[in-house]
């Protein structure tokens, strides 16, 4: 396809095109709708090159609701170029709100005629909106296509169900589990109501709503600041390379071609290969004399050993590695996760980067969101053009790590919250705890309108329809099993479930189901302080990541100059695996230190080693020229300093 549309214009120019049409956000119905609008078809030309194109060599089709737009976009390339055309060869039912006056009302038009550049866009707008939620898609696309032609049905559904539903808890009928359901939420708000009288962390204002007091951090004693001092300064000074040096990852990197042979220090050169791109410093500081590392050699092992299928094997030697150390496990059980988005500037023109003044200014960017469980391990992730709600895509990333448990407990942000992803999560058996910062705005819900909660009777003002779940339970458990077999990807059946902002029937009774967890979740938020720190604990743990992430990537401003998914995909894998290398070479020098520590009887030492996060970076070499020469050391691993060692030393 992308070479028959290149042959009339350049994909760079295309790549631009697309952007400046699907990706400025039009306002709501204002006074502004009409100016952006007439704005939008002033730059016409920009998509003129490749629009006939677009119906030629792309296979699209649709639902019922979707027909008349695609119907509307296959005729327009008989409208272009003319220099009359007619009210009656247009579909008129598409002209809403200001589109009809600019279409069929606009300045300086001849008796009878439209203005069919104005029409194109109005077409445009819809089958972006239909294209978006899958009423128009793509035939044989894997990201654009048909979201509902990928469910299990029929034969292949009945085979997985029972698998599924064993795997998952879930009951084939629905009475028995939303009666339990239903009895949980009841009995949870009477017992949270119960001890509000000696519960002075939460109160209610006079329209009933819920606040939080501040969670008060807890004082880190002296002997932790200490122990913390002395271990950190105890870390050997090493260059950023020796990191890779005997993780034993680098089996990992296999040649596209299947060969088995392996180059000479092969190791030597992946590693440089890693710093290049992790560090976002390209091939010029890490090439030097020595053969592994001339540009002939960097250039063909980074198109032929570094790919994501080889990043993601390395990654899960990494983290399992890790979790044999006992100050990893010291840590937690690797059973809570974290998802949140870390976004970079990307100042080349990319259709998989979007402008959000808030995070890139004037330009475009995209964010690579990642997992890190309790452990501080980078679970993997996924890059994503600019900014969308995370929640799209959270289910995608946990399903789709690269080694380490299956967590059990999941935190994100507020802006990762949504009720119909709440029911999805809690279908898929993950106890779900994002942060609610609007609080006092967040809805709580009941099933029965009669029963009283005590102070909670105002908050609870919404209901939960159990007899909407049953209705549709058959095609909920469908979905889920869909999504937990790997035949669909979550994030396009959110967007399958939401129309325009609004959740399709399907989807608000996934967001009923949701509403119950939600609800348990804010109750127990304002019942278990340690619930609310452990939450708190896991996202500083994240954003300790990030900092460290930042100051590895800093070549280029740290700013993605990938114009494609699959390079950014790559050179965000090799950033994830330095972390998790660099994040186990701290590890594994800070646990002797620890247990020497832990053996003279101090118990306290003991107890503060999930207190250390192991995101220290003082020591590691991250700028200039790097050093590929590694010592010849016993065990591998150099000698801590002693405390009082100077750099200079």
């Amino acid at each position: 396809m992308w070479e028959q549309i290149e042959a009339v214009v350049p994909r760079s120019e295309l790549a631009a095109a697309i952007a400046a049409l699907f990706e400025l956000t039009p306002p709501l119905d204002s006074d502004a709708d009409q100016a952006w609008r007439a704005m939008l078809i002033t730059r016409f030309g920009t998509v003129r090159p490749f629009l006939k194109l677009l119906v030629k060599v792309v296979d699209f089709d649709a639902t019922p609701e979707g027909a008349p737009v695609l119907a509307a976009l296959k005729s327009l390339p008989e409208l272009m170029g003319r220099k009359e055309v007619g009210p009656g060869e247009m579909d008129t039912e598409l002209l809403a709100g200001s589109w009809r006056r600019l279409v069929l009302a606009a300045p300086n038009l001849e008796p009878g005629t439209v203005d069919w550049k104005g029409y194109v866009f109005c077409v445009l707008e819809h089958f972006h909106r239909m294209l978006r939620r899958r009423e128009i898609f793509a035939k044989n696309s894997s990201k654009w296509g048909d979201p509902r032609a990928k469910l299990l049905a029929g034969e292949a559904w009945e085979q997985a169900k029972p698998t599924v539903l064993a795997s998952l808890g879930l009951p084939e009928g629905p009475i028995e589990h939303l009666a339990a359901r239903a009895a949980l939420l009841d009995g949870t708000y009477r017992e949270v109501a119960g001890r509000l009288l000696e519960n002075a962390r939460i109160a209610f204002d006079d329209d009933g709503r819920l606040h939080f007091a501040a969670l008060e951090p807890e004082p880190e004693p002296a002997s932790l600041l200490d122990l913390r001092t002395a271990v950190n300064a105890m870390l050997p000074r090493v260059d950023l390379p020796e990191v890779f040096s005997w993780t034993g990852a680098d089996q990992a990197f296999t040649s596209v071609t299947g060969g088995e042979a392996r180059l000479k220090d092969l190791p030597v050169t992946i590693a440089a290969l890693l710093v290049a791109h992790g560090c976002n410093v390209g091939y010029i500081p890490v090439i030097s004399g020595t053969d592994a590392l001339k540009y002939g050699r960097l250039s063909p092992v980074d198109q032929t050993y570094l790919r994501l299928a080889t990043y993601r094997a390395a990654n899960a030697t990494l983290i399992a590695t890790r979790a044999a150390i006992p100050l990893a496990s010291a840590r937690g059980g690797g059973l809570v996760a974290s998802v949140d988005g870390m976004r970079f500037v990307v100042p080349v023109p990319s259709v998989y980067a979007r402008p959000n003044p808030k995070f890139f200014g004037r330009r475009g960017g995209a964010a690579w969101l990642n997992t890190i469980n309790d452990q501080a391990a980078g679970l993997g992730g996924k890059v994503v053009a600019g900014t969308p709600r995370d929640s799209l895509y959270v289910l995608d990333v946990l399903y789709d790590r690269d080694g380490g448990k299956r967590p059990d407990m999941i935190v994100t942000d507020t802006a990762s919250y949504s009720d119909i992803v709440f029911g999805l999560l809690t279908l898929a058996g993950f106890t779900y705890a994002p942060q609610l910062a609007d609080l006092p705005d967040q809805k709580m819900w009941r099933i029965d309108r009669s029963a009283g909660y005590g102070a909670f009777t105002g908050a609870a003002r919404g209901r939960v329809d159990l007899v909407r779940i049953e209705r549709h339970w058959k095609d909920i458990l469908r979905i889920i099993g869909s999504i937990h077999t790997g035949a669909v990807r979550a994030y396009d059946i959110i967007r399958m479930l939401s129309r325009d902002g609004r959740p399709t029937p399907l989807g608000d009774a996934i967001a009923h189901y949701g509403r119950i967890a939600k609800t348990l979740h804010i109750l127990r938020l304002a019942d278990e302080p340690a619930y609310r720190r452990k939450i708190k604990v896991q996202a500083n743990l994240q954003e300790g990541r990030h900092a460290l992430a930042r100051k590895i990537f800093h070549g280029k401003s740290g700013q993605l100059y990938q114009r494609y998914q699959d390079g950014m995909e790559d050179q965000i894998g090799a950033l994830g695996l330095v972390l998790n290398a660099l994040v186990l070479f701290n590890t594994r020098y800070m646990e002797p230190p620890y247990s020497s520590y832990a053996r003279t009887g101090s118990t306290s030492a003991t107890r503060t080693w999930p207190a250390c996060p192991p995101f220290a970076r003082h020591h590691v070499n991250m700028l200039g020229r790097y050093s590929f020469q590694l010592p010849d050391l016993p065990g591998g691993l150099r000698p801590l300093r002693a405390p009082d060692t100077t750099d200079d030393a």
